[in-house]
């Protein structure tokens, strides 16, 4: 059970810090409410599970090969600001108040989780803050630890997204459609500056290789 609640705390560092899929999260849950930010989440965790398997195959260390990591921040950066434009774009569509019937599929917010979690400057970045800890766990981890070390893990995220949902959820019904228009238009913005992050590291990256 140590080892459990060990990687469940491991899983709420991970979705702790206010991150682009964060970021999408939170827009989603006040643009339509809880259940398509819900559904975000479940598109980001997807990768986060995805990301875990290839940890423990030791894949890790061929994405941080500088030849090919570098050249994944810049692809990233696009995948963040072509997200990022489409929530300032799109800041007042899509919006429903409280007690409103969303619009918006549940397949669709599903999809801008996974895409932003996907970005692949975004699987560096989490490869490179949590994979050497979590791969040297891994690689003397029998089958039955790895288990529960992927359910901590997706546990302490999951606790996150729902502990976050909820608080939105609340926040929502108090809020106009011209409050939640300007929070899309600052998430939007949001986005892009991590995806000037991303454009920094790739910069940095390129100055090292060369």
């Amino acid at each position: 059970m140590d080892l459990f609640f060990t990687y469940v705390l491991a899983g709420l560092a991970i979705a702790m810090p206010v991150g682009a899929i964060t970021v999408e999260m939170s827009k989603q849950g006040l643009k339509n409410g809880f259940m398509h930010g819900w559904a975000v989440g479940l598109g980001g965790m997807t990768i986060d599970l995805i990301l875990i398997i290839a940890l423990y195959l030791g894949l890790a260390s061929i994405l941080q090969i500088p030849f090919i990591q570098v050249p994944m921040w810049l692809v990233g950066a696009v995948f963040l600001i072509l997200i990022g434009y489409d929530s300032i774009k799109n800041a007042d569509k899509d919006i429903t108040l409280s007690g409103e019937k969303p619009n918006k599929s549940f397949t669709s917010s599903y999809r801008n989780g996974f895409l932003v979690a996907l970005s692949p400057g975004n699987i560096v970045f989490w490869l490179s803050v949590f994979g050497t800890v979590l791969t040297n766990s891994y690689d003397t981890a029998e089958p039955t630890q790895f288990l529960i070390i992927a359910v901590g893990v997706l546990t302490g995220i999951l606790l996150h997204d729902i502990g976050l949902l909820t608080f939105l959820a609340y926040s929502r019904k108090i809020m106009s459609r011209t409050m939640i228009k300007a929070f899309s238009i600052i998430a939007g913005l949001a986005l892009i500056g991590f995806a000037g992050y991303f454009i920094y590291e790739f910069t940095i990256g390129i100055k090292e290789l060369i």
